[in-house]
């Protein structure tokens, strides 16, 4: 197959390599260990190692390199699997290549020759290729293996699959790497050892290519400390890539809550496939590429020639055409390209048919002319339709006569010639500095010099939107942009004058729109307006300080997932003095969002991805100050307002506005160069510092230093100080500094420093995630009694449950979407995650110390009272402070503290039946986004000091409905225990107690009632009496008359009598009473399941009701029962089920419509904690319980391991 042109190292490659054919331009080769004279000991030795380590035939045993006579680069162009395959290449270099590199004079001119051939050659075979490689049969089978192995839910989208080798130590793995939405998994199963491994997206921080002994080319992965490493790729290249794009994608997504409106393909994470990602990567690339806004996309792309009438020849490069432009680039990028909106072209012309050109003609009487252009019947057609111009015989005389003439006349600037209205139209340079036209001193008439060499480079180039950049362009801008055209060439190079033109009178709209606005961002740009270049007089006027804030105020209305960033306020100014403010205000948006994406957000994620761009140049090309200062971590903080003020904060302003000229020519690569530019300047100076304090004042002093000599500003304006001294005469001109950056730096792409980007991206995320954790981790420790290994993995499980709930949401629009407006990085570290009512549930339930039957209603009832409890402040969130303090009680608390705990889930409003606000969050998502409300906080934190420890004697008193519901919870609590029977005759006991002790009281106080009142009747009706009147309050629970030892004995043996001797000294006549109650209270937690829902309904309490039920329904309390089975295990709720035992308790909770209000006497049924508390002490089984260690680890483990799969089963 053909390659991508790669240089190859011939010497060492001889070991390994012998050659088959060779002429003047190609190399036909052979792996030694392969056909014919494979023997000896280093063809054995070759093949043994392909055969181990590349068993996937990454390494072709045959390839075919390119060089040229007069080089010693060679370069790698095709490879082969066989003798044939390769010779089929071979006889097509020979047949159509090798007659047509005869005509080049120069060995560079062949070498693009070749590459562009092969390139071309790729693209076609990649076109061809495409319905094999997406083959429906073969992909729909590795997605049942991908759902069979991995147990994830139906919704995860597979993108792709490759067969590799996974690395265990020194031993790989051979097996299956699967590429999902929010994924990388891996699968092998090699002589009954299976290897599976499930990596999430947004876990990873490193992803990167690499290389060592044993593997020539390997995709290392680091994932929560541990590294993976992936080989044996049969398209290592294009597996990276598709890795890093999705990984991206998971970062933006779900970290940065992005929800790309514009690219459908992107939208829904449900139908992400392969083709759209790398369609976004292409379109994305091409966007930065020519400075293009975000709605352009890459539609078609052609090849050809363009007749450059400055240097009278035609080069190749490619034509890209989009919704609104079209361009062009050279084939290497750099010799020239250009931007032609369609709203600048006149016609489309076909003069010459056999040389299949087209003739482009623009706006100022210019033309364009494209050659061999393969298909330029449909470019010429697409570019009619986009333009809306047709064919004319008129236009051909007209372009003809411009291509010979060539371009005599400026093209104007759309954005000046059609400008909008806006409230200030002059730069504020020229309000406060107006050229004097009549000055002749050296700086004005080397200013005039400047503005000739432009002039004349606009009439042999062009000028404005369509203008050709070349390298001519880019020495012009190092030489310094005169002050006369700097903001129009701002606009040009930034794309900026592309948003102005294309959306008339925006700005003025917005102005009108923020104008009296307040906000968080409004207070900060008004703290911020004087502290903007304060030392030029432009803004110690109001002129300046309301234009600026006219353009913060607006951008911030505009965009206010970013708002109002500090820095921002020193580039916008620096922008007003050169452009208007309409321009000034496109020219913050394309910085702000298109030339430095994240720089300006609460995390500076962009500033600080750059540094750590900025810090791998260091080691790349300043090794001897790497070694002298073994951490860079200081020159990171010293050059953070390198990026975010383009130097604009650390040069004087007559030196920096040099700086901002590169900048917008060549973006984010003209400040790196200079960064290092500056460090190696100061490379002896810094090598002698013993601490950063001395770095700082070295570097601090040099920015003093340097001058512009060539600024015709007047010293009211300049910052650098004037003078003849010594220092003076040390002083650093800029354009010295700016032209050695790039002489020395200025070989790197634009490609290398985003793919750096994008390689660092990952790892500053995750650093800024483990300072959260680690900021999170060390507050809420002081609180409870986890260890610190225990709180971090804590911390993974409580956030990955939030990432759980955002993987498989379907668009902006879908109802789990609310859970990504969860996560909000400006918040405080304990708000930035937070869980709502479901994903607390799951992972709650994972994390409980007892065994709970999952699924269960009671289990989920359990659950969501715990969320009532915990939150709050009732906002339908739990953070990690309060998720941790409920843990810290079930893991760690004492006896008290449990049964508190359990207390308080069973008092209202906590234990209220389900509501429809259950889960509703009762915040605003853009919570922090707003005006802070410093009373607010201060009385809050005033709160939380006076907050006294929670007395057990400010407990209410827990009635009679939600003490059976306590009780049915202790039940389940011991389901599956070893002594689950022991605990259940304990709890019997304890009821029976508290009951006795209970009745006891009522009887007292009835009596106290009666002395004091003797004229009163009797609240006792007759005990023949089955139902009461509405109005009659119910009757006290009598003791049944047949009350008898039998009785007891015939119980189950979880339903034993309590002891009869009491400390109470009841009569006998109570304590055959309180036998009656408690049977009613067993009879509520043992239901017939047959019963109907609406029985027993009365008019008192809950145990009015359960005496009604049962003296209708069910054997009297005397009535002996059968006994329980010894087979079958003791439960509160024998053979009925918990749904009916909970539709009953509601029922006594929520009387109907029909049943009078419970009477004063049933109301007083209740319990206070000591009397609960004092019972449960008393039974040493329950206090073992309870006080048992729980297994920390065990239990993390267990929900690290099963989280994902309980998450899967919710969805399905």
């Amino acid at each position: 197959m053909w390659l991508k042109p790669e240089e190859v190292l011939l010497k060492n490659a001889l070991k390994l390599w012998a050659t088959v054919k060779s002429n003047d331009y190609f190399i036909l080769q052979r792996r030694r260990g392969y056909g014919e004279g494979s023997g000896g000991l280093a063809g054995l030795l070759v093949g043994t190692l392909d055969a181990v380590l590349d068993s996937t035939a990454k390494v072709a045993p045959f390839r075919i390199l390119h060089q040229t006579p007069d080089s010693q680069v060679y370069w790698n162009i095709a490879c082969g699997a066989s003798e044939g395959e390769i010779a089929h290449h071979w006889e097509w270099l020979q047949q159509n290549i090798m007659r047509t590199l005869s005509v080049f004079d120069s060995s560079d001119d062949i070498t693009s020759f070749v590459q562009g051939k092969i390139r071309g050659l790729i693209a076609e075979e990649s076109k061809a290729s495409l319905v094999a490689e997406d083959d429906p049969e073969k992909f729909r089978e590795a997605l049942l293996r991908f759902e069979s192995w991995f147990s994830l839910p139906a919704k995860e989208k597979l993108v792709t699959y490759y067969s590799c080798s996974y690395w265990r130590g020194r031993v790989p793995c051979q097996g299956w790497l699967y590429l999902s939405t929010n994924f990388l998994c891996f699968y092998s199963y090699l002589l009954g050892n299976e290897v599976k491994l499930v990596i999430s997206w947004v876990e990873i921080s490193r992803l990167e290519k690499t290389s060592s002994v044993l593997l020539t080319e390997s995709i290392r992965v680091v994932s929560g400390g541990e590294d993976h490493c992936f080989s044996m790729f049969m398209h290592l290249q294009q597996t990276f890539l598709l890795m890093e794009q999705l990984a991206d994608y998971a970062v933006r997504r779900l970290i940065d809550k992005e929800t790309f409106p514009a690219d459908h393909m992107l939208a829904d994470p449900l139908h992400i496939t392969k083709r759209g990602l790398e369609t976004h990567a292409r379109n994305e690339a091409f966007r930065a590429f020519f400075r293009l806004p975000r709605e352009e996309n890459l539609l078609e792309v052609y090849e050809s020639f363009l007749w450059v009438p400055f240097s009278h020849f035609n080069t190749l490069g490619k034509i890209c055409v989009s919704e609104n432009y079209l361009c062009f680039a050279s084939q290497d990028g750099s010799q020239c390209h250009l931007i032609i909106p369609v709203r600048e072209i006149l016609s489309v012309e076909k003069p010459d048919r056999s040389s299949r050109a087209l003739t482009v003609c623009l706006r100022g009487k210019r033309a364009l002319r494209f050659s061999e252009v393969r298909d330029y019947e449909r470019l010429a057609n697409t570019i009619r339709k986009r333009s809306g111009n047709t064919a004319s015989p008129m236009h051909s005389a007209s372009c003809q006569a411009l291509l010979e003439c060539g371009e005599d006349e400026e093209g104007l600037m759309v954005g000046q010639r059609d400008s909008s209205k806006t409230v200030s139209t002059e730069a504020l340079m020229n309000v406060f500095h107006p050229q004097d036209a009549e000055n002749l001193d050296p700086k004005m008439l080397k200013e005039k010099m400047k503005e000739q060499s432009w002039q004349i480079h606009f009439a042999e180039y062009g000028r404005g939107t369509s203008m050709f950049c070349t390298r001519k362009t880019r020495d012009l801008i190092v030489r310094g942009v005169p002050e006369s055209l700097r903001g129009e060439l701002w606009l040009l190079f930034s794309g900026a004058v592309n948003d102005m033109a294309t959306h008339p009178g925006h700005y003025s709209e917005l102005v009108e729109a923020s104008l009296g606005t307040s906000s968080l961002a409004t207070d900060e740009i008004e703290r911020d307006l004087h502290r903007s270049l304060p030392d030029h007089p432009a803004f110690q006027s109001d002129t300046g300080i309301s234009a600026l804030r006219r353009v913060l105020t607006a951008y911030a209305y505009r965009n206010p997932k970013i708002g109002y960033c500090q820095a921002m306020n020193i580039l916008a100014s620096m922008l007003l003095l050169y452009a208007k403010e309409e321009e000034a205000f496109w020219l913050l948006v394309a910085v702000c969002e298109r030339m430095l994406p994240e720089y300006f957000n609460r995390r500076i994620i962009g500033a600080l991805v750059d540094q750590a761009v900025f810090e791998d140049m260091i080691r790349e090309h300043l090794t001897q100050l790497t070694e002298h200062m073994t951490d860079l971590t200081f020159l990171s903080s010293v050059s953070l307002s390198w990026f975010l003020t383009l130097f604009i904060s650390v040069l004087p302003i007559e030196s920096a506005v040099n700086v901002v000229d590169c900048f917008f020519y060549d973006g984010i690569k003209a400040i790196l160069q200079l960064g290092l530019a500056t460090l190696d300047y100061n490379m002896d100076a810094l090598l002698c510092c013993n601490d950063d304090t001395e770095a700082v004042t070295i570097l601090n002093r040099f920015f003093d230093s340097v001058a512009n000599k060539d600024s015709p500003l007047p010293a009211t304006v300049q910052q650098a100080p004037v003078g003849t001294s010594d220092r003076a005469a040390q002083r650093v001109d800029i354009s010295d500094l700016i032209r050695e950056a790039y002489e020395k730096y200025g070989d790197m792409k634009s490609e290398e420093v985003e793919s750096m980007r994008r390689r660092n991206k990952l790892y500053v995320i995750q650093t800024l995630e483990d300072t959260t954790k680690q900021n999170v981790v060390r507050v809420v420790a002081q609180e409870v009694k986890f260890s610190a290994p225990h709180m971090e993995e804590l911390y993974v499980l409580f956030k990955r449950q939030h990432f759980l709930s955002c993987y498989w949401s379907a668009g902006s629009g879908s109802s789990t979407s609310t859970a990504l407006q969860n996560h909000d990085p400006s918040l405080p570290y304990l708000e930035q995650y937070q869980l709502g009512l479901g994903q607390f549930s799951a992972l709650f339930l994972l994390l409980q110390p007892w065994s709970l039957a999952a699924g269960h209603a009671s289990t989920q009832a359990l659950a969501r009272w715990t969320f009532r409890l915990i939150d709050d402040n009732h906002d339908g969130l739990v953070n990690f402070r309060e998720f941790c303090r409920a843990l810290d009680i079930l893991y760690s608390g004492s006896f008290t503290e449990k049964l508190k705990f359990l207390f308080k889930l069973h008092l209202p409003p906590v234990c209220a039946p389900d509501s429809p606000d259950d889960g509703v969050i009762r915040r605003s998502p853009e919570k922090g986004r707003g005006k802070v409300d410093l009373q607010a906080y201060l009385k809050q934190w005033q709160d939380e000091i006076q907050k006294k420890e929670e007395s057990i004697k400010d407990l209410p008193r827990i009635e009679q409905a939600q003490f059976i519901l306590l009780s049915k919870t202790l039940y389940s609590l011991f389901h599956g225990d070893p002594e689950e029977e022991a605990l259940f005759r304990a709890v019997a006991r304890v009821t029976s107690l508290l009951l006795r002790m209970e009745e006891v009281g009522r009887h007292l106080r009835e009596d106290s009632q009666t002395s004091s009142n003797p004229q009163s009747p009797t609240k006792t009706p007759p005990p023949q009496t089955s139902t009461t009147s509405p109005t009659s309050p119910p009757p006290p629970p009598q003791a049944s008359t047949s009350s008898s030892p039998t009785k007891t004995s015939q119980s189950p043996p979880h339903q034993a009598s309590s002891p009869t001797s009491t400390s109470t000294g009841a009569p006998q006549a109570s304590s055959s009473s309180v036998e009656a109650i408690t049977e009613q209270l067993q009879a509520a937690t043992v239901v017939d399941p047959g019963a109907s829902p609406n029985q027993g309904q009365g008019q008192g309490g809950g145990l009015d009701l359960l005496s009604t039920s049962t003296s209708e329904d069910s054997p009297s309390p005397s009535s002996p029962k059968p006994p329980t089975s010894s087979s079958d295990p003791p439960s509160p709720s024998g053979s009925a089920s918990s749904d009916t035992l909970e539709t009953e308790t509601e029922l006594a909770n929520t009387p109907s419509e029909h049943t009078a209000p419970p009477s004063p006497v049933a109301m007083e049924w209740s319990f206070s904690f000591e009397q609960v508390l004092a019972s449960l002490l008393n039974e040493p089984v329950l206090v073992k319980f309870f006080e048992k260690p729980v297994d920390t680890q065990s239990l993390l483990d267990r929900a690290r391991r099963d989280q994902l799969k309980v998450k899967a089963q919710m969805i399905k």
